[in-house]
């Protein structure tokens, strides 16, 4: 028995006419030029979707929004491996009818329309949302640090910036003292040594000049931090390993785990961000009510007020921080408040009334206390450090959080859902996806990137969910 062969490559064969034979009918290439055709690019905002009437021709901004879109679908971001597919790839070729822009062509496109992908993504959203992939009940906020064009290396804060500045005046300091020392040294030989310092001390001085300059221009700016290679990126927590990235946060639906709004900002922690990345989602949902949960890393008594305000109900577990908890005392949330009373009960059942008031980020703030009670307490040693009392204080508008509160202890199954349903974008994307770095440098043009990231994700959990027929059938309607 012999082995399988394949025809000789010089031998004629008999292939089917048109290219449109290559590509099967459930073929998500036929989605993406049926969905792209139906656009509006014009109100998106793409440039150059009428032709003009003089000059040379250019492609159609349609044909290579199809290609960016096919190529994030695909795992193929690089503009050269774009271009490479498009002479390779039947798919490709049957989606550009045999375009084949060159990787400038395709770099360019992405860059001068950078403002225009987010509405892409929002027009596949209100797709989704006619076909009734999102159930509108339960929406997981939550962020991730994507690496950015930019090596740690090449970011700077004022601390960094002043200790590099110290360390080069102690090394000149240094040099010239032993600059001095070798010129009495050195007097009449070749002075080799000497000049070899003076090349040093000059390198150091012109160090220093550029570390003074960036600390001028940190200070002019009023910024925290400052990076060179990309100007809008910035040194993210350590714990996420990323060191110079850019903070992605998605709104994500629990019904498919799609993602409903996105959008990629420098703001190093998340704290404020839940109403931000929250509203827009409930607005493209179009519901009255929805619930949020998020992480203890939102929890901000201002944003989770607003929250409220905007007609979600948010869930996000309170920190454990501050003195008590470091020291291993009583927790603040280990004191009951009595609101009909107004006064705080403690672990040892006595009552803390209001004695003084101050202000913390323009909120009164109301300090409670029992110094009588305190010092005969036989819990004392367990709550508190101070000679006479143990103070516990309380917003204005804490009652805010006493309900968060209620309601994480009425549903505290709601966090390990957050989880399930957060993880999967963000697993997806930077696994299967691979992508864990952006390809492209500034704020504007790294949102455009992430916009068709979350757009492939959504069209892949799409695809997996009802098909490629099913989405053509509705594009159709």
């Amino acid at each position: 028995m012999t082995h399988i062969f394949g025809f000789e490559r010089s031998q004629l064969l008999l292939l089917p006419e048109a290219v449109d034979d290559y590509v099967g009918v459930d073929n998500p290439v036929r989605f993406i030029d049926q969905f792209v055709d139906g656009l509006d690019l014009a109100a998106a905002g793409f440039n150059r979707v009428t032709p003009k009437t003089t000059g040379r021709p250019g492609y159609a901004p349609g044909d290579l929004l199809k290609l960016y879109i096919y190529g994030y679908l695909n795992r193929v971001r690089s503009s050269r491996r774009l271009e490479a597919e498009c002479h390779r790839n039947i798919e490709v070729i049957w989606l550009l009818r045999t375009l084949k822009p060159d990787f400038k062509t395709i770099a360019d496109f992405r860059s001068e329309n950078r403002a225009a992908f987010k509405a892409v993504f929002r027009q596949f959203t209100l797709l989704c949302k006619d076909l009734k992939l999102f159930g509108r009940e339960l929406l997981a906020v939550d962020g991730t640090r994507i690496k950015a064009v930019n090596n740690k290396d090449k970011n700077f804060t004022r601390n960094s910036l002043e200790k590099f500045i110290k360390a080069v005046d102690e090394r000149l300091e240094e040099y010239l003292k032993r600059l001095d020392e070798g010129d009495v040294e050195e007097a009449g030989t070749d002075g080799s040594r000497v000049k070899n310092l003076a090349e040093k001390i000059e390198a150091l001085r012109k160090k220093r000049g550029r570390y003074g300059a960036l600390l001028a221009e940190l200070e002019k700016s009023g910024e925290s931090q400052i990076s060179l290679t990309d100007p809008d990126s910035r040194a993210m927590a350590a714990h996420t390993k990323v060191g110079v990235g850019y903070n992605i946060q998605i709104a994500v639906d629990a019904k498919n785990k799609m993602i409903v709004e996105q959008e990629v900002t420098n703001q190093v922690v998340d704290m404020g961000l839940l109403t931000e990345t929250a509203e827009p989602a409930r607005a493209i949902l179009d519901v009255e009510h929805i619930d949020v949960v998020a992480d203890r890393g939102y929890f901000k008594i201002e944003d989770i007020e607003a929250c409220e305000k905007a007609g979600m109900t948010p869930y996000v577990p309170q920190p454990q921080r501050g003195s008590s908890v470091k020291n291993g005392l009583f927790r603040k949330d280990e004191f009951r408040y009595d609101a009909a009373r107004d006064v705080y009960v403690c672990p040892a059942g006595e009552a803390l009334s209001r004695n003084h008031e101050s202000t913390l980020r323009d909120l009164k703030r109301f300090h409670y206390t029992n110094p009588a009670a305190c010092s005969a307490c036989p819990l004392r040693v367990r709550c508190t450090t101070t000679a006479d009392r143990r103070q516990v204080t309380r917003l204005e508008n804490e009652a805010v959080l006493d309900r968060v509160a209620a309601r994480l202890k009425a549903r505290p199954w709601v966090l390990d859902r957050r989880r399930e349903v957060v993880e999967h974008p963000f697993g997806s994307i930077k696994q299967w996806m691979y992508q864990g770095a952006f390809l492209t440098k500034g704020l504007e043009k790294v949102r455009a990137e992430f916009s068709l990231t979350a757009l492939a994700y959504n069209l892949r959990r799409a695809i997996n969910i009802i098909g490629v027929e099913g989405l053509m059938a509705a594009v159709r309607a």
